[in-house]
C-alpha cells in the first residue's frame, strides 16, 4: 500500500458482508418479527452465507494459497484475511444457533410445534408411522456407498447433505456414505393420534430418520458411528469466452461447479471422532475448513418450514401490490397511457402487472413492429418469456439479450434461451467479457405518420416473482430521447454500432465511473460556490475505491452525504477531517431493499437518477449498466419523497459508526419507510 493510501478508510468487503448478514440475522432475533418470519430470515441468513463460501470465500483461499503477499485497501493480505473471516464466521454460526434454539424452537414449543431430532421421542403410535414412511418412501432411496480399496470415497456434490457411517465387523472399522435424499422434504410432518391439547404440530429432521434406521442399510455389521456432513464447493464459474461457444463453456463450468475443491466441510459437533478424522483425511481438507455444528446442518430449510400451513397466524400482514398502480389508473390504452407522460411503478407495495401488460400489448398489436428486451433473472415460470414468444410467433421482430452468466441462474437463462430460439426470436447473449446487467425493453410502434419508441428501464429485474418481495422501480416513457438512447444501446449490443454520446442515459463499462465523477465533483463546486449541495444516494453495495475517494473529497469540502447501503459498505464514516460529512445507513426489512436512486443537489435544482449499478468495480467496469434521469416535475417529486421516508426510518435502519458496527438510533418515535409504503400506495397518496 503506497503512502497516499495510508491513512485511506477501507472495510474489507468481505468483512463488511459478513456484517450484513448479521444484520439479516438480526432479524430473525426480533421481539417483534412474528414467528414464522423469523424462521425465514434464519434460513435466509443461511443461504447467504452458502454463497459467500461458494464465491467469496472460495477467491480468498485460492489467493491464499497462492502465497499472495499483495494487501488490499483494507490492510489485509489475503492470509489475514481469511483468519478474520473464519474467526467471523464462527461467531456467526453460533448466534445461527443460538437463535434457532432461544428464538424459533422454543417459541414454536409454546405455541405447541415441536422440532425433535430423534424417533426415541415420539408415541409408540408415532414411531409406526415412521417406520413405514421410512420403508415405503425413504429406504427405496438410499444407496449406501461402502468405502475400502475397491470402492473408492465417492464425489459430495455440492451443499448435498449426506450421512457419514463407521461399521464395526471383526473389531475392524470400516466407513460408508449415504446421501440424503434432496427429492424429499427436509423435515416431515408427524401426525397425532390422539389430538394434544399441548402439541399441535411435531417435526423430525429426515436425516434423523434415516440415522436411527441406518442398521437395515448394514446387515450384519455393527454400526458404530452415525452422522450428517456437508460440503461446500468453489462455484464461481471460469468461463473462457474467447475460445468456444459461450454456451458450451456456460455449461461445461455448471458441469465444474458441483465437484469444485472443497471450501467448507460442515460436521455434526461431538460426532464420533474416529469417523470425523478419516473425512478430514480422505476430503483434504484443512482444519480452518471444518466447521462443527452444534444443531442441524443446513439450516435453508427453514425458509421452507416458515411456509407450512400452521404457521399462517405468525406471518406479516398479508399485502397485496396494488394494482393497478397510482401512475396507472384509467389506463385503457397503455401506449396511449405511457405516451401521454411518462410513469413510475413502485414494487413490491404497487403491482408489476403494467410492465406484463406492456408486454403483452405489444406481442397483439398489429401496430407493433419490434420488441428488444435484456434479461438477466427471470421467474421459473415467466409470463415476459411467454408474451416474447407470442410476439415472435405472430411474426414480430422480436430480440432479446439472454445473459447467460448472470450467477446461479445460469441453467435456467440456457434453458428459456433456447425456447425464444426455437420460437423465432433473435437471441444474443451479450458482448465478449462483460455482463449485461442493465433493465430495458424497447418496442416500435407505427402510429400514423410515425414511428413511435416506447421505453421501460428499471432497477430490477423482469422477474415477476422477485418483484412481490424486492423494492424496485420501473420507469415509463415514450419520449423519443429515451428511444433513440435505448435503439442506440441495443444496436451496440447486437452489432458493431457505437454512439458516440447518449441524450439521456449514462451506460456502464463507458459512461457511468466519469458520470459518478462529474456530478461528485459539481456538488464539491457548488459547495464552494455556496450553492445548495448535497448527495443522497441508494444502492445495495458500496466497494469501488475510486467512487469512495471522491466521496471522501467532497466530505472534505463540507458535502452533506447520505448514504442508503443494504449490504456491503466499505467506505468508513464519520472519520476526523475525512468522511465527518458522511452518514451511512443499512436498511434490511420485510423487503428486500433493491432499487438504486442517486439524486444531486445540483445548485438548488435537484437531479435524479435510477439505474441497474451498484458502486462496484464490476458494475462500473466489467457490466454493461444504465442510469437514467427522471426528469417529470411529479415524478421527481415523488423519488425524493421516497428517500426522505427511507431517511426517517427509525425500525430497520441501521446506522455505520465509524468503528464500521451497525446500530438502530434509539427513538421514541416508531417509523417503519416499508410499512409506511404499504399504507400510501394503497390511500393513493405517495404525494
Amino acid at each position: 500500500m503506497s503512502d497516499k493510501d495510508k491513512f485511506f478508510p477501507y472495510k474489507n468487503r468481505e468483512l463488511s458482508w459478513l456484517d450484513f448478514n448479521f444484520r439479516v440475522l438480526e432479524e430473525a432475533f426480533k421481539e417483534e418479527t412474528p414467528l414464522a418470519e423469523r424462521l425465514n430470515f434464519l434460513g435466509i441468513s443461511a443461504s447467504n452465507l452458502d454463497e459467500f463460501f461458494m464465491v467469496r470465500v472460495a477467491g480468498v483461499i485460492n489467493e491464499a494459497i497462492a502465497s499472495k503477499k499483495k494487501v488490499d485497501c483494507s490492510g489485509l493480505s489475503p492470509k489475514q484475511l481469511l483468519v478474520k473471516t473464519t474467526l467471523k464466521i464462527k461467531e456467526f454460526l453460533n448466534k445461527q444457533y443460538e437463535c434457532f434454539e432461544e428464538k424459533i424452537k422454543k417459541p414454536l414449543k409454546k405455541e405447541g410445534i415441536v422440532i425433535i431430532n430423534s424417533i426415541k421421542k415420539l408415541s409408540t403410535w408415532q414411531k409406526k408411522e415412521v417406520d413405514s414412511y421410512f420403508e415405503k418412501t425413504i429406504y427405496p432411496l438410499l444407496t449406501p456407498l461402502a468405502i475400502d480399496k475397491s470402492r473408492p470415497f465417492p464425489q459430495i456434490l455440492n451443499k448435498t447433505l449426506n450421512i457419514a457411517v463407521r461399521i464395526e465387523k471383526n473389531e475392524k472399522s470400516n466407513f460408508a456414505v449415504v446421501q440424503v435424499p434432496s427429492a424429499l422434504p427436509r423435515f416431515l410432518e408427524i401426525q397425532n393420534k390422539i389430538q394434544d391439547l399441548e402439541v399441535k404440530k411435531t417435526y423430525i429432521f429426515l436425516e434423523d430418520v434415516i440415522i436411527e434406521n441406518i442398521e437395515k442399510l448394514f446387515t450384519p455389521y455393527k454400526i458404530k458411528a452415525a452422522f450428517p456432513f456437508r460440503i461446500t464447493r468453489n462455484s464461481d464459474l471460469n468461463i473462457d469466452e474467447a475460445r468456444e461457444n459461450l454456451i458450451v463453456a456456460v455449461q461445461k463450468s455448471i458441469k465444474k461447479r458441483k465437484r469444485g475443491n472443497p471450501v467448507r466441510l460442515e460436521m455434526f459437533k461431538n460426532s464420533d471422532a474416529k469417523t470425523k478424522k478419516f473425512l478430514v483425511n480422505i476430503l483434504n481438507v484443512p482444519k480452518t475448513d471444518i466447521y462443527d455444528i452444534p444443531g442441524p446442518i443446513d439450516l435453508t430449510f427453514l425458509s421452507q418450514l416458515s411456509k407450512v400451513e400452521c404457521l399462517d397466524h405468525y406471518r406479516f400482514k398479508k399485502m397485496e401490490p396494488v394494482d393497478p398502480p397510482k401512475d396507472f389508473l384509467d389506463c385503457e390504452d397503455i401506449f396511449k397511457h405511457i405516451r401521454k407522460k411518462d410513469r413510475l411503478i413502485h414494487c413490491p407495495y404497487e403491482s408489476f402487472n403494467p410492465v406484463l401488460k406492456l408486454i403483452q400489448a405489444a406481442s397483439k398489436d398489429e401496430n407493433v413492429l419490434a420488441i428488444k428486451q435484456t434479461l438477466y433473472r427471470v421467474s421459473d415460470d415467466s409470463l415476459i418469456i411467454e408474451a416474447l414468444i407470442k410476439a415472435a410467433e405472430s411474426g414480430k421482430q422480436v430480440t432479446v439479450l439472454v445473459e447467460l452468466k448472470a450467477r446461479f441462474d445460469e441453467e435456467n437463462n440456457i434453458l428459456w434461451a433456447k425456447k425464444l430460439e426455437q420460437a423465432g426470436c433473435h437471441v444474443i447473449y451479450g458482448l465478449p467479457g462483460l455482463k449485461t446487467h442493465c433493465k430495458l425493453l424497447l418496442i416500435v410502434r407505427k402510429e400514423e405518420d410515425k414511428i413511435a419508441r416506447y421505453v421501460h428501464m428499471s432497477t430490477g429485474n423482469y422477474n415477476d416473482e422477485t418483484a412481490k418481495v424486492y423494492t424496485d422501480i420501473g420507469f415509463f416513457t415514450c419520449k423519443e430521447s429515451f428511444g433513440e438512447d435505448a435503439s442506440a444501446l441495443f444496436n451496440l449490443l447486437t452489432g458493431y454500432s457505437r454512439p458516440e454520446k447518449y441524450k439521456k442515459i449514462v451506460v456502464a463499462p463507458i459512461g457511468i465511473r466519469s458520470f459518478l465523477k462529474e456530478m461528485i465533483q459539481k456538488e464539491i463546486e457548488n459547495k464552494y460556490k455556496n450553492l445548495p449541495s448535497g448527495i443522497v444516494i441508494k444502492i445495495n453495495a458500496l466497494v469501488d475505491v475510486e467512487t469512495i475517494k471522491l466521496l471522501y473529497q467532497a466530505s472534505k469540502a463540507g458535502v452533506e452525504i447520505n448514504l442508503i447501503v443494504r449490504g456491503i459498505c466499505c467506505l468508513i464514516p464519520g472519520v476526523k477531517d475525512i468522511s465527518e460529512n458522511i452518514r451511512v445507513f443499512s436498511i434490511v426489512g420485510r423487503f428486500l431493499e433493491h432499487s438504486r436512486i442517486y439524486k444531486f443537489e445540483n445548485g438548488g435544482d435537484p437531479l435524479i437518477y435510477l439505474g441497474s449499478a451498484d458502486l462496484m468495480p464490476r458494475n462500473l467496469d466489467r457490466r454493461v449498466e444504465v442510469m437514467f434521469p427522471v426528469e417529470d416535475a411529479s415524478l421527481k417529486k415523488r423519488l425524493f419523497k421516497i428517500l426522505d421516508t427511507l431517511l426517517s426510518d427509525t425500525t430497520n435502519k441501521r446506522e455505520q459508526l465509524n468503528d464500521t458496527t451497525y446500530k438502530i438510533s434509539p427513538s421514541k418515535e416508531k417509523i417503519n419507510s416499508q410499512e409506511i409504503f404499504i399504507e400510501s400506495v394503497s390511500n393513493n397518496a405517495e404525494e
